[in-house]
């Protein structure tokens, strides 16, 4: 049968603002209510897709989170829930103020320009948010609560400023993270980063690191690499603390070992160059040289210093440490190997079992002391230093102990002799918060030459940023809100006196880390979050993002709830149930950049192939975690297939009652079946395969028997347009109307599977004789192996292929083979 609208061109823009129109009247995507119960007993879901940054209009990355983000808010609601979809824009940070440097703006106006633009992508991708919740960090109704927050933290001992080595990058004047460090350079501008002490904001995480790896249990929907990740950034490692006496020097030293047991094989004292002890111990007589080496140090980035290739060098301080288990005298050299924000700064050296030591001892022609067996050639002769477990050998009253009771007995020895005891270390960091930039939340703190550091009273919050009055890149290298003196200039809180606003901004993970709490009412004004849009709505149930997140700001956002839940204003402990990883797209086989010629433009593919076919593309291409390379895929091949539905939905003629075809329905029901599992299993890909598959089985039925008219097609091809609604929502807003329905497809729910459709009366069986067909049985999908192969051994046909042969063997595997293999 020809197709009645065979002839008719699919166009993927005809009704986009028809349907946008449709969805903001009838407020479809607006949650009942945000922070009261309607005691309407549907269940509640929290979406959350991770909020874009403001750099420009939407691109290829975005399409992909948000898609994926819209597929699951909207199957939510479609299967009963009240569903929140949030949307807001991380709109402080860096980038936006170097652009406002490039083109002599001002960062807010470049921001919220920039954010306009977005929200109208956003609109005519057709993601179904709730724009009641829209909130920008940027705004002082927002940072006002950042700043809240630090004065909440600063009470409470968890925020500290202090001197700190840092990243600063010269040409942003700004202190970068060590992810932000790329080989050395700014990963922004590229410029080389250097090292400096600087005095700087921090928020002390590390006093949540166990409970940070405890709570991790609860993650269970987190994807496990995520969690790895996060593990081994929290870095817990127990072992013991131990106390080295410095020679001419009343204060020991203390380091932290995980190899307690290898304390009899150290030879020599390293201390970060970079650290305060360094140039504390550093002898009068070596103080030319170690400060020659102290500059080389800090043009170095941490990331460089703990390469594992990188040449060991290091300078003698003229100082000795005393082994407190053997009483042997160690020289202390100071070295870049060793971080300064690493335990105390400084480690004791064993060469035999720890290959950065060893690399430092042959470098330095220092002793190597093997004092665990581990059944390996000795270092000193292999120049490959032994890590493992095995017998402690040159060991004093502990040799011939296994590692582990030898640990256990030293560690007790040491306590004996009030020398050390056994403790757990973090591989975490204090989280440094303060930047040196304007675009940013100032930090809410006076300084007072008399009364040293005042929190600004809670009522004088926000702390706005200066509108005018200061000089975003200062020609003396000051920090930008430095060079506003008027702005600077306030009186102080507790004295009175004249003092001076902090200078420095928050970090842009300060605005992310708790984001989500303030979407269910944005406008709040009697605290960060209003209690009953918590109660009703949190934790996130849905919450979508890359992986690049995986560890700062997704740890930073557990941290901050942990901190307001033992303040007693968070229920829960954990922010989000469960995290959906989306990859990359990319462009043969390479992140889309302008400087490699391979990018791709969003809003040129929505122009060429409509919103729909780019949404049905991303999600078509692989499971949500896969990078999407845009050259192995192409939009047009979604256009064709949305063309089929539209084209089917016009064909369906029947409208009388009755249920149609056994046989069609069955086939509908089992596919809407498949499909709810693979939605309810995250696997979209595979659900929109199904959703083909049942066009394909609804356009045979209508070219053929039973035909358009039979009421088994009108269930089927309703049920395709309002699941493909989460993937391809204006096309299925077409169909839905050329099947003669009116308002929503959104407001008619998911289809349901009738149960009775899903058993299978009868499957073939297939019987095989020495690997080759022989015949094929009808059989109950749940008959046993022994009543299969029985028949499989009475067929007639397998009779005459054995052709009198013995039976070696019978291999069943019920209920769809049986193969029979005889004897040679």
């Amino acid at each position: 049968m020809q197709s009645s609208s065979a002839n008719e061109a699919y166009d993927p823009h005809a009704n986009t603002e028809k349907w946008l129109g449709v969805w903001q009247d009838r407020k479809v995507f607006e949650a009942s209510d945000l922070t009261a119960d309607t005691g309407d007993g549907r269940p509640r879901r929290y979406v959350v897709s991770m909020f874009p940054y403001p750099s420009g209009d939407l691109h290829m990355g975005h399409a992909e989170v948000y898609s994926i983000g819209d597929a699951l808010a909207r199957y939510a609601r479609l299967t009963g829930a009240d569903v929140l979809n949030p949307i807001g824009w991380d709109s402080f940070g860096l980038p936006a103020e170097n652009a406002a440097l490039r083109r002599n703006l001002d960062p807010g106006s470049w921001t919220y320009g920039n954010i306009d633009v977005q929200a109208e992508s956003f609109r005519r991708l057709g993601i179904s948010f709730d724009w009641r919740t829209r909130l920008h960090t940027s705004d002082p109704e927002y940072y006002r609560w950042n700043q809240w927050m630090f004065l909440l933290m600063y009470r409470e001992g968890l925020a500290y400023r202090k001197a700190a080595p840092v990243n600063w990058c010269p040409n942003d004047q700004t202190v970068l993270a060590n992810e932000q460090v790329v080989q050395g350079k700014c990963e922004r501008c590229g410029a080389e980063v250097e090292r400096r002490n600087l005095t700087q904001w921090f928020y002390r995480i590390t006093q949540y690191a166990q409970r940070l790896l405890d709570d991790m249990d609860q993650l269970g929907k987190w994807p496990e690499d995520v969690l790895r990740m996060q593990r081994n950034w929290i870095g817990r490692s127990t072992g013991a603390r131990v106390q080295f006496t410095i020679e001419d020097r009343d204060e020991p030293v203390q380091v932290f070992t995980t190899r307690p047991d290898t304390l009899f094989g150290a030879t020599f004292f390293v201390v970060a160059a970079d650290a305060e002890l360094a140039d504390d111990l550093c002898a009068p007589e070596q103080r030319g040289e170690f400060e020659a080496y102290l500059v080389k140090t800090r043009a170095a980035t941490d990331i460089e210093r703990l390469a594992a290739d990188r040449p060991k060098t290091g300078v003698f301080l003229g100082r000795y440490a005393i082994n407190p288990i053997n009483g042997e005298k160690l020289p202390v050299y100071a070295s870049d190997y060793v971080l300064a924000d690493y335990g105390t700064g400084a480690v004791m050296a064993v060469p035999a079992h720890d290959q950065r030591d060893l690399d430092f001892a042959v470098a330095m022609g220092l002793p190597v002391r093997m004092v665990v067996d581990t059944g390996e050639a000795d270092p000193a002769e292999t120049g490959v230093a032994t890590a493992g477990l095995g017998a402690l050998v040159n060991s004093g009253q502990f040799t011939g102990q296994d590692t582990v009771a030898g640990k256990a007995a030293i560690i007790a020895e040491l306590g004996r002799l009030g020398l050390g005891e056994a403790t757990v270390n973090y591989r975490l960091r204090d989280w440094l918060l303060s930047r040196q930039r304007y675009w940013g939340t100032p930090i809410p703190i006076i300084h007072c030459p008399s009364c040293g550091e005042v929190p600004v009273p809670e009522a004088d919050l926000p702390v706005r940023l200066p509108e005018s009055g200061y000089e975003l890149r200062p020609t003396d290298g000051r920090a930008p809100l430095e060079s506003a003196t008027d702005w600077l200039a306030v009186p102080c809180p507790t004295c009175g006196g004249a003092a001076r606003r902090d200078t420095d901004t928050m970090d842009t993970f300060v605005d992310s880390s708790w984001y989500f709490l303030r979407y269910p009412n944005p406008g709040y004004t009697d605290g960060p979050f209003d209690p009953e849009g918590i109660r009703r709505w949190l934790p996130v149930a849905e919450y979508i993002g890359g992986k690049e997140h995986a560890i700062l700001h997704l740890l930073y956002a557990r941290f901050i709830t942990k901190v307001l839940h033992d303040r007693g204003l968070l229920p829960f402990v954990e922010p989000f149930t469960r995290l959906t990883n989306q990859g990359q797209v990319i462009m043969n086989g390479k992140a889309m950049s302008k400087s490699l010629g391979n990018l791709v433009n969003l809003q040129e593919q929505i122009a060429d192939y409509g919103p729909d076919a780019v949404r049905v593309t991303m999600l078509f291409a692989g499971p949500p975690e896969d990078d999407i390379d845009w050259a192995d895929v192409s939009p047009s091949g979604a256009v064709k297939w949305l063309a089929r539905v539209i084209r089917l939905a016009g064909d369906v003629t029947a409208s009388s009652p009755g249920e149609g075809s056994l046989e069609l329905r069955r086939q509908v029901h089992r596919l809407i079946d498949a499909t709810t599992t693979l939605m309810d299993g995250r696997r979209l890909n595979v659900a929109i395969a199904r959703l083909m598959e049942l066009t394909t089985v609804l356009r045979k039925a209508a070219d053929g028997t039973p035909g358009p008219a039979d009421p088994a097609l009108r269930e089927g091809a309703e049920a395709l347009v309002r699941m493909l609604s989460c993937f391809a929502p204006f096309t299925a807003e077409d169909g839905w109307e050329r099947l003669g329905r009116t308002a929503s497809v959104i407001e008619h729910g998911w289809p349901h599977a009738e149960p009775e459709l899903l058993v299978v009366e009868s499957v073939t069986c297939v019987v095989q004789v020495a690997g080759k067909v022989r015949d094929r049985l009808e059989v109950a999908p749940d008959i046993s192996e022994d009543d299969l192969r029985a028949l499989a051994l009475a067929s007639a046909k397998v009779d005459r292929a054995l052709a009198g042969a013995a039976i070696r063997d019978v291999i069943v595997r019920a209920p769809r083979l049986v193969n029979v293999i005889p004897q040679k």
